[in-house]
């Protein structure tokens, strides 16, 4: 056979957007270091983009640790770019379940793998809490994003309950709607609306991505257990708050830093981008001077308009600041991206600009010094762990509630004007760089930067619940 029956397999299945393909992979490589099989279940569409950016020596070579695939539902598409979010989880709740049983009864028909002793799932994909249920094993939804996000999410029926939502007209963006504080979100405080996750921010009863976001939450609370990137101290409040409604958490984050700890092991080489990585940028960055780069990057899924670009740009030329700036072939709406001859000048001594890079490798390099950030979860994670501050520029989804806890819960941020304006972008820079304020955020990212790190040592809180969440909710010693 090969292999012992006794070795335990967990199914990983990651929703089909980078953001969450990559924390999936970090927990599927640290199962695999305490000996689980891993069947890790991409879609169709982005396991092609894997291997393109990869080569496909990529998914294959390890003997416990595979690539399955199942198709997403959309029509067939080549191009490597994010899919549409709306239509994308439309069609994974309707359509993912019935591939999913067919691919867990070909991998437990297989002589060759251990039968699937367990499933984790990402939080929005909650079909693989019935397969589960049908298999009669254990399962766990992985919320990738933040505790403050989901409780956030959790209170979409309230929005409706209350009259909130649907809005009756687009006058709340700019009437001051947004701006009034919400004191009824159980473990949230100094939060208004504009800082719940911003698909309430419609005014159609029926929005599929409010519908979507507001009843995968929901399912969540119907699963087994729920895994949280997060660790205790950074969401304490909401945490408490969640745990009241649904005990069975566990706070296992920032696993990135969790995985960092993990001995050296065959799955540890595996990279989840589906984008090709430029890591030339590594290079620029040795050869400037230690905290002096503004680094920016909005993210895989945040588009901009072309004037936006062009404030961006304009306003990090002006801040005089080295800068190394990540724009996606697919960020500008609708068009490709043409930076002004100008100020391509202006900045070639001191300006790297890239398609994307090695994130996580960036933010731990001692030249950089500042993060002009969306917002993402991920992102947010790793500027913590490395005690990099922030300037938030939120897009979408749980951005808008990750910058209100980094700007006042965590003090390690500031906001920029979502109407973005070049001197704007310049004089954030330059407080966050030099100004007293900036020095004040700093301190505080470098205590928040230790207590993840404390939350990952031996004795920690997200070291020991890891151990005690694949002792009781994936039944393995």
């Amino acid at each position: 056979m090969g292999f012992e029956t006794s070795k335990p397999h967990a199914v990983c299945v990651p929703y089909p957007s980078q953001g969450h393909v990559g924390p999936m992979m970090q927990l599927a490589q640290l199962l695999h270091s305490r000996g689980f099989f891993i069947s890790f279940v991409n879609t169709e569409f982005n396991h092609r983009r894997f291997i393109r950016s990869k080569g496909p020596d990529s998914v294959e070579g390890l003997s416990d640790f595979k690539f399955e695939m199942i198709p997403d539902g959309l029509p067939s598409s080549n191009h490597d770019a994010t899919q549409d979010v709306r239509l994308l989880s439309d069609s994974t709740r309707k359509n993912c379940l019935a591939p999913f049983l067919d691919l867990l009864s070909k991998i437990n028909s297989s002589p060759q793998v251990p039968s699937v002793t367990c499933i984790v799932s990402d939080g929005v994909m909650s079909f693989a809490i019935k397969a589960a249920e049908i298999l009669g094993i254990p399962e766990v939804q992985f919320w990738t994003a933040s505790a403050c996000s989901f409780m956030g999410y959790l209170q979409f029926t309230e929005l409706v309950e209350r009259g909130i939502f649907p809005f009756q007209n687009e006058t709340f963006l700019s009437d001051g709607t947004l701006d009034k504080p919400i004191d009824w979100i159980p473990g949230m405080s100094n939060i208004r609306l504009r800082d719940i996750p911003n698909f309430i921010r419609a005014n159609n009863p029926n929005d599929i991505l409010f519908d979507f976001m507001g009843s995968e939450a929901q399912n969540c609370l119907k699963a087994p257990a729920i895994i949280f990137n997060t660790f205790h101290e950074l969401e304490h409040q909401v945490l408490k708050a969640i745990a009241a409604e649904f005990p069975r958490i566990y706070t296992i984050g920032p696993l990135h830093l969790l995985a960092s700890h993990m001995p050296d092991g065959p799955s540890k080489s595996i990279n989840s981008s589906l984008w090709k990585e430029d890591a030339n940028c590594i290079e620029w960055l040795n050869k400037r001077e230690p905290g002096s780069v503004v680094y920016v990057n909005f993210g895989s899924v945040t588009v901009m308009s072309e004037k936006h670009a062009k404030e961006f740009a304009w306003g990090l030329a002006n801040s005089k600041y080295p800068f190394l700036w990540v724009v996606r072939p697919d960020v500008m709406m609708g068009e490709s991206v043409v930076l002004p001859r100008e100020f391509m000048e202006e900045i070639k001594e001191r300006g790297y600009i890239t398609s994307w890079c090695p994130q996580q490798q960036v933010l731990s390099h001692p030249a950089v010094g500042l993060f002009l950030t969306h917002c993402g979860w991920n992102s947010l994670l790793e500027a913590v762990t490395e005690g990099v501050p922030l300037i938030c520029w939120p897009f979408f989804a749980d951005q808008h509630t990750n910058c209100r806890y980094a700007c006042t819960t965590w003090g390690t941020a500031m906001e920029i004007n979502p109407d973005v304006k070049r001197q704007d972008v310049e004089a954030l820079a330059k407080e966050m760089m030099e100004g007293d304020n900036g020095q004040r955020i700093r301190r505080k990212a470098l205590d928040w930067k230790n207590k993840a790190e404390a939350a990952v040592s031996c004795g920690g809180s997200s070291l020991t619940n890891f151990d005690r969440m694949i002792k009781e909710a994936l039944n393995h010693e």
